[in-house]
């Protein structure tokens, strides 16, 4: 998981700006393994959807922020982080792998 999840919010965002500020002065490249797409969307200039280790989806950050993921997967993956919502959970559908 990324390495602020354990982190009080107020810290975890000054970690986070940190590493984008090194980003940007330094021109590094993260690779980044998160489930909270608030954090993907601040960090990120592009992402990959993986399912079953398996990339289905590649976009860019802005795609993310519209809520334009092409993949089934993806969107069911951006449908939960929306909210704790039950139903969508329990529709939830593997898209092969394992």
């Amino acid at each position: 998981d990324e390495p602020t999840s354990a982190l009080d919010v107020s810290v975890q965002a000054e970690v986070l700006n940190l590493l984008q500020r090194l980003k940007q002065e330094r021109g590094l490249t993260y690779v980044l393994v998160s489930h909270n797409l608030s954090v993907v969307a601040h960090m990120c200039d592009e992402l990959a959807v993986m399912n079953h280790g398996a990339v289905v989806e590649r976009l860019d950050v802005e795609r993310l922020k519209r809520h334009e993921p092409q993949h089934p997967y993806t969107r069911q993956l951006m449908t939960a982080s929306l909210g704790y919502d039950r139903a969508a959970i329990d529709r939830f559908e593997d898209f092969g792998g394992g």
